[in-house]
């Protein structure tokens, strides 16, 4: 069990726990959630020692082992697979010691306690556990410095599950992994026999593979127990009681002082008034629920959308270098209204095909037929590096926009989702976070007909990320999407291709059938099957291209399925906001024939909406039924 008591923490001045208090049971997979900034990983070094509490105590069963990641990827000669057997520490001692040992009775106890830890069986979990982050057999042998540092953290990532410590912190494991990783980690958590709290903003990672959640919200710890889901609702269900009860107790308060104040000079009154004092002062007040705003997204809406498809590949093949595709044998199109996720192993060419795609990389052979004027944007997260970091984001794009008056830049800035505050602020200070939605502001720039977004959330909380979301599905225009957030490609795509064995093709199942497989079988396929690919590939293409004219010829309908949302959308607002308006007292007795009037619009746009609704489920029906075949 872990007790944290009574906890404060201040950095820099800045209080970021008070008096927090939250106890785990033993066995807990719990994700620790919270803006960022509350002070997540603080808590996560006050726990391992490396930062002290102001005030408080955090109580952990003695001779518990602590692990984490280590914040320096491992970068040395050694292979792979000895760099994850080396972080057991006891088995590398005991194996070290066995080597040198004369003592009979010592050697027989070095033994046994080797086979009490499964010393013998280490190397083949070791194997597994890198297999299922994306290393095969060859790679493993590897040299850690002969890979990036994003694979070295998968390495480092490996060496903290291998040496299976007690209570297993992990901060924002995912963010260097792709999906595969992400599944197989989800999968291992669950199944993990000690006690994990994990630093996520990755919701189907906090759905899948914890069961408890601690938030740390206004300085405070609460536990929740089931995923984050159910947390969602245990918290909305909360804050809608206290906004109650602060209610009762304001209109309460609100009459005790009322009467206070008519009889406190009175003399016959003035022991009640007295005593209603003093119940006043023993009522106490009861904290009204704060709700942190979360800036929004807004990518501008194409001026003209190219007919489909906007784009055509047929025999086309890319790399790097002359003669050495990286992916060849491609045949596809790409329509103007597509949602497309990629899916495969980093490595296998996802950001290949994203550049080839939007320009950056000239194919090697084939044909390439792009829609005239297509406009193409482009997110990845490497391109912060890019940045200008002594520069505002108000800098940025002016730059963009030389001739445009101040006041339509910082506009434009503030449809990025940056705060006014943040809008002067050099980009070297910004957070990930606020850097990404600079970056990807400036990739929609120009009103693209067709978004690439490669890995758009590693720096983005839960709020932020269903902001993305709302954004995506707002936008007009054509998406192509690489992620590791499962949310993410769920709530914005409609289709799945798989970039393996040197090609991409359409992946016929939905995600969960992907997790199964990549759960089932983390290992790269051989070359048995790679030499098998080409025959699939050429039917997926076929069948992509019969699915393609399929949705070119109900074009029309798609087009007033989108009109149809976009009236259900407004008329949800209005209902929304007359709801609030009627709501208001005040309205009835000021204004009586206003309120009826508004309970006549209230009425009238319910009306329209249920009628929409109908009409969007029947064409919807429609539609679907007419892309199947």
């Amino acid at each position: 069990m872990i007790s944290i008591s009574d906890l404060s923490a201040r950095i820099a001045g800045r209080l970021l726990i008070d008096h927090a208090n939250v106890t785990l049971p033993a066995g807990t997979k719990a994700g620790l959630v919270g803006k960022n900034g509350a002070g997540k990983s603080t808590l996560f070094r006050i726990i391992t020692g490396d930062f002290a509490a102001e005030s408080g105590s955090v109580s952990i069963p003695r001779n518990a082992r602590i692990g984490q990641v280590a914040q320096e990827a491992p970068g040395t000669e050694e292979p792979l697979i000895d760099i994850v057997l080396a972080a057991d520490k006891e088995r590398a001692a005991l194996l070290a010691e066995a080597e040198t040992a004369t003592d009979p009775h010592r050697i027989a106890d070095i033994q046994t306690r080797l086979a009490d830890i499964g010393a013998h069986s280490a190397e083949a979990r070791a194997a597994s556990i890198l297999a299922g982050l994306g290393f095969d057999h060859e790679a493993q042998k590897r040299p850690a410095s002969s890979f990036s540092g994003g694979w070295r953290m998968r390495v480092a990532l490996a060496a903290v599950l291998f040496s299976e410590p007690d209570l297993l912190l992990l901060d924002e494991p995912t963010n260097y992994l792709d999906l595969e990783g992400t599944l197989w980690l989800e999968d291992y958590i669950r199944r993990y026999p000690h006690t994990v709290i994990i630093i996520s903003h990755d919701r189907d990672l906090l759905n899948t593979a914890v069961n408890a959640i601690v938030h740390l919200d206004q300085k405070k710890l609460t536990f929740y127990r089931g995923s984050y889901d159910q947390f969602e609702r245990q918290k909305a269900e909360a804050d809608e009681l206290q906004t109650k009860a602060k209610a009762k107790n304001d209109a309460a308060r609100k009459h005790l002082q009322s009467f206070i104040d008519r009889f406190k000079a009175k003399a016959t009154k003035a022991r009640q008034a007295q005593s209603r004092v003093k119940a006043l002062e023993r009522m106490g007040t009861v904290a009204a629920v704060i709700e942190d705003h979360v800036m929004g997204f807004s990518f501008p809406e194409p001026e003209k959308q190219p007919a489909s498809p906007i784009i055509a590949v047929s025999g086309g093949a890319v790399g790097y270098e002359p003669g050495k595709p990286i992916l060849k044998r491609l045949n596809l199109r790409i329509d103007a209204e597509d949602r497309i996720a990629l899916l495969g192993s980093n490595g296998n060419g996802k950001s290949t095909f994203a550049k080839f795609v939007s320009g950056r990389l000239d194919a090697d052979s084939g044909d390439v037929k792009l829609a005239p004027s297509l406009k193409i944007g482009f997110f990845a997260q490497h391109q912060l590096d890019d940045l200008m970091p002594n520069q505002t984001a108000v800098e940025h794009v002016r730059r963009r926009m030389p001739e445009a008056p101040e006041a339509r830049v910082r506009s434009r800035v503030a449809q990025m989702g940056l705060a006014t505050e943040k809008m002067d602020t050099q980009v070297k200070d910004l957070s990930g976070g606020e850097k990404a939605r600079l970056l990807m502001g400036l990739a929609a720039f120009d009103a693209p007909n067709l978004l690439i977004l490669d890995e758009p959330t590693n720096h983005l909380d839960i709020d932020s990320r269903n902001a993305l979301i709302q954004a995506l599905n707002d936008y007009s225009g054509a998406v192509i999407l690489i992620s590791h957030d499962r949310h993410l490609i769920e709530a914005t795509v409609d289709q799945l291709w798989l970039v393996r064995d040197g090609t991409v093709s359409t992946f016929d199942g939905d995600l969960e059938d992907y997790r199964s497989l990549v759960v089932a079988s983390p290992k790269p396929r051989d070359d048995k099957a790679k030499a098998n690919g080409n025959d699939d590939s050429v039917s997926k293409a076929d069948q992509r291209k019969l699915n393609a004219e399929r949705r070119a010829s109900q074009a029309p309908l798609r087009k007033k399925i989108n009109e149809i949302e976009s009236l259900t959308a407004k008329l949800e607002k209005l209902i929304q906001t007359l709801d609030a308006e009627l709501a208001d007292p005040a309205l009835y007795e000021k204004a009586p024939a206003k309120a009826a009037e508004k309970a006549k619009q209230r009425a009238d746009a319910a009306e329209k909406l249920a009628a929409a609704e109908e009409q969007w489920l029947e064409l919807s029906s429609e539609y679907e039924s007419a892309i199947a075949g």
